[in-house]
């Protein structure tokens, strides 16, 4: 039997496979207009240099015998594990210049010193591998990428447009050419052999039985024993019981059914989910808002079971009331988290309602009803903790949907929290149902700030020991505090690298306590003699 006249039961069915082995050259090309050696690795690939490829795939052809120029630089890209930068991928330059991935950068540039060392940047590959994947859907329903660096489609019965499949992947190869993608094509009946005719055959139709054993994409461990045991074509395995490989090389004789077609396996398309709505049609209108929130209501319970199946609670509701003289008035709600419970959304729907300060007319009556929810996100079930701390969080979250609900987005805010050592810089207000959640912090953390904060900070007249001591006493307000208790202090930089003049003063905090009680956050402004002659205090914050 030929790896070709497979006996799938279920229809013929046909596969093309697209492997993109320079994805990490690529992408970074494609993310840089003025990169240094583009000329020299353009013109290797239209030359058609080695590529980087998995162990005993067939090479592409070899590169120019002119070599590089000595302009032209070697890239390599670079990744660290375990305090070790090692070459992870590879240009076709860096190949011909005999690098090899897993080499570690001190031993590459021991060889090539004058080479060029980028950092992978695996969200710009994984991008651009998206980017292919769209185009890949003009071609067929039926399109799963294969990351890092495949793709597969189901191209049964989607040739009658370009006349044969040599001509579909030869389109196709020209669409994701103009994305600036290097690549190889492979056929096969069956997804496994069109992956391996991709990556270690010499050609879209290449022979399966005289690929090497690597095409099964085993283990390294079983790769290395078959190699000793003098098993090194697909061609020494085929004839061979499955039984006795699968004693010897465990799941070894799957890879080899699966690859020679003798047992059926489809892909599954990455497609984007339809978006989750509900839908009612009358066959009179209702003439009542209460009748058409009740509808409403259903249609939540409708929805709800679409969200379970998905796993996927909504975050934005729309619901349309559809009159019959053509007016369609709506009501939409947020919720601070994903949520599926009808009786929560509907909660917010009556709270919104209500504080309209046009009430829904229902004219001569509404003929439709459509619930929409367009945004949604993963939702898991919850599991209880015996003492009820798993739901601590979600009183606040409903209270804040309710007033969002009742008051508009814009009136409810929250603070999140920015990137900066400046305590007045370190949060932002933003809209509360978007504000994320803030981390918990780590000892190694400053002490919490006050919970009010004074924006700008307030001048205050203070007796300190001179010149860095602690504050002894300060005059706020017109009002005379006498410390009792300090704390710190707690020194904090400027940010020198977001001003122009890469200055600023450094700020010393001190967490102090009246005679009174009352707990203030002051801080003194400059270092005395450094940065200034007499630094200035300032009061930024209260304690509780």
């Amino acid at each position: 039997m030929t790896p070709d006249a497979s006996p799938l039961t279920a229809g013929p069915r046909r596969y093309l496979a697209i492997w993109l082995p320079m994805l990490a050259a690529d992408a970074w090309r494609v993310s840089q207009p003025i990169l240094p050696g583009k000329r020299a690795e353009h013109s290797a690939a239209q030359a058609g240099g080695r590529a980087s490829h998995p162990r005993g795939a067939s090479p592409p052809p070899a590169p120019p015998a002119s070599g590089r120029g000595e302009a032209d630089p070697v890239i390599v890209f670079t990744e660290t594990h375990a305090n070790a930068t090692r070459l992870t991928a590879l240009t076709r330059m860096a190949m011909a210049a005999g690098l090899t991935p897993g080499l570690t950068l001190a031993d590459a540039r021991a060889r090539l010193p004058d080479l060029v060392a980028i950092p992978r940047d695996q969200g710009a590959e994984a991008r651009l591998l998206a980017r292919a994947v769209d185009a890949c859907r003009a071609y067929s329903p039926v399109v799963a990428p294969q990351p890092p660096d495949g793709i597969a489609l189901d191209i049964a019965g989607c040739t009658h447009p370009y006349g044969d499949e040599s001509r579909l992947a030869a389109d196709l190869a020209r669409r994701l050419a103009r994305l600036g993608l290097t690549l190889r094509l492979g056929l096969g009946d069956t997804p496994e052999a069109a992956r391996a005719r991709a990556r270690f055959g010499a050609d879209a139709e290449a022979d399966l039985l005289a690929l090497p054993v690597e095409a099964l994409e085993a283990s390294a461990e079983t790769t290395l024993a078959l190699r000793r045991a003098g098993l090194k074509r697909i061609m020494d395995l085929a004839c061979r019981p499955r039984r006795m490989l699968a004693a010897r090389f465990g799941d070894l004789a799957l890879h080899l059914g699966r690859l020679l077609g003798e047992e059926d396996r489809r892909i599954t398309a990455d497609r984007p989910l339809d978006p989750v709505f509900a839908l009612r049609r009358f066959a009179e209108p209702i003439a009542r808002v209460e009748d058409g929130l009740a509808c409403l209501d259903q249609l939540l319970a409708e929805a709800a079971v679409t969200l379970l199946e998905r796993h996927e609670g909504g975050r934005r509701f729309v619901a349309r009331f559809f009159r019959s003289d053509g007016a369609v008035p709506g009501l939409a709600v947020e919720t601070g988290r994903p949520v599926r419970d009808p009786a929560i959304v509907m909660r917010l729907f009556r709270e919104r309602l209500e504080a309209l300060s046009d009430p829904i007319d229902p004219g001569f009556g509404f003929d439709c009803i459509r619930l929409d929810i367009p945004v949604t996100e993963p939702l898991a079930p919850a599991q209880d903790g015996l003492d009820g701390s798993e739901r601590t969080a979600e009183p606040l979250a409903e209270l804040v949907d309710r007033l969002v609900a009742r008051l508009g987005a814009d009136r409810i805010a929250r603070l999140a929290p920015l990137d900066s050592h400046i305590p007045e810089c370190a949060v932002a207000r933003v809209p509360a149902t978007t504000a994320p959640d803030w981390p918990a912090p780590s000892p190694e953390d400053p002490p919490l700030r006050p919970l009010r904060l004074l924006d700008p900070p307030q001048p205050i007249e203070v007796t300190y020991g001179l010149p860095e001591g602690p504050p002894r006493r300060f005059v706020w307000r017109a009002h005379a505090h006498e410390v009792a208790r300090w704390e710190g202090p707690e020194r904090i930089a400027a940010e020198w690298w977001r001003r122009r003049d890469r200055g600023g003063l450094t700020r010393d905090y001190y967490r102090v306590e009246d005679k009174a009680g009352h707990r203030f956050w002051l801080f003194r402004h400059g270092l005395a003699g450094g940065e200034t002659e007499r630094p200035d205090w300032y009061v930024h914050g209260l304690f509780a």
